[in-house]
């Protein structure tokens, strides 16, 4: 994936009706959350092949197997066909935090980086603004 430059703002006012109004909110809360850290939108081929539009915050750099340094985000968001994905690239000890504590963010499906839902109304922002800031310390520390 690549970072674009097209307009935040734009890409979310080009999203369907249904989902338009819970992406803004989410983006405002998980936005405070990341305030002062880059706010980017990543385009591409994602993890399976498929083409995202991912709404990156801040950043950080690690060393793929084969020696390639990636520069990707801490806390991504993205509109799925059927969902909302919330991405974190952040671990503790050996264990990524969306798989550590996503379960608690309320109604979702949880990955090893991913926490994904329907709708904004299947959780609680709270919870998830609270490991949005947890994932910003882990990977600051």
């Amino acid at each position: 994936m690549e970072i674009s430059d097209r307009d935040i703002g734009e890409f979310l006012l080009s999203l369907p009706d249904e989902s338009r109004e819970d992406m803004t909110a989410l983006d405002k809360a998980i936005g405070s959350a990341m305030a002062g850290l880059p706010r980017e939108l990543y385009v591409g081929k994602f993890w399976g092949g498929s083409d995202q539009e991912i709404i990156g915050y801040g950043r950080y750099s690690y060393v793929r197997p084969n020696g390639q340094n990636v520069e990707w985000f801490v806390v991504g968001l993205a509109q799925q066909k059927n969902y909302i994905s919330v991405y974190v690239s952040a671990v503790e000890g050996d264990e990524y935090l969306a798989e550590k504590y996503g379960s608690e963010v309320g109604k979702v499906k949880v990955g090893k980086s991913s926490i994904s839902f329907k709708t904004v109304d299947d959780i609680d922002v709270d919870k998830l603004v609270a490991l949005v800031a947890r994932a910003r310390a882990v990977v600051s520390a």
